[in-house]
């Protein structure tokens, strides 16, 4: 792999094509676990990927409606959704992240923070702590910052917020209406929003999964 210079920081250029800005990055570990074996670009791992999660979503959608809010806000949900939108393609999908990444908290630390994240957003349903949209934002913002799976954790992070906006009879979040799996201005936004979010309690970031 190479490193080339963004605007978030240096990225890496993978043997499968640039990676969008602020990605984790995909090392060969993580390639050794790719199941379908005509990928060989970005674009190819993209289409696979969305082919997935695509897949998955009716499984997400009645997985909600059995289990109720509650059981969504659970680690074992959270690694079955992740299993079911990438397990065509990733061998490790639905496991723990077990390297340092350029995001997210040390491997040791996931399994802790993990339960205090999800038990923090069971306590705000519970108590009416925040706005519906607030919680879903400050969600998605505690699981993604742990950064618990090896890859996937935005998408995973993003739907599971949404599940828990459909388990309560609201609207899911519009996400800036974008792909945000490749470089844009609304990726940009996106991140920067994430990059604010501890400074301002998620503002910037809850404006922007409403735009």
């Amino acid at each position: 792999m190479s490193e080339a210079s963004g605007r978030f920081g240096p990225f890496r250029v993978s043997a499968i094509g640039p990676e969008p800005a602020g990605a984790t990055p995909i090392e060969d570990e993580d390639l050794a676990g790719l199941i379908p074996d005509f990928v060989a670009t970005r674009a190819d791992l993209n289409q696979v990927e969305y082919e997935n999660i695509a897949k998955a979503l009716p499984w997400a959608g009645a997985q909600t409606r059995r289990r109720g809010t509650l059981e969504l806000l659970d680690r074992r949900f959270l690694f079955s959704l992740h299993k079911h939108m990438f397990g065509d393609v990733w061998r490790w999908a639905g496991t723990e992240r077990q390297r340092v990444t350029n995001i997210g908290v040390d491997p040791t630390q996931i399994a802790p923070q993990l339960a205090n994240a999800m038990a923090d957003a069971r306590y705000w349903h519970d108590n009416g702590v925040f706005s519906q949209d607030e919680r879903a934002a400050r969600l998605h913002f505690r699981l993604v910052s742990i950064h618990p799976f090896p890859n996937g954790n935005g998408r995973c992070t993003r739907l599971l917020s949404d599940l828990y906006l459909l388990s309560i009879d609201a609207a899911p979040f519009t996400w800036g209406a974008a792909n945000l799996e490749v470089s844009s201005s609304t990726r940009e936004a996106y991140i920067a929003a994430l990059v604010a979010a501890p400074l301002d309690d998620c503002a910037s970031l809850l404006t922007f999964a409403r735009s």
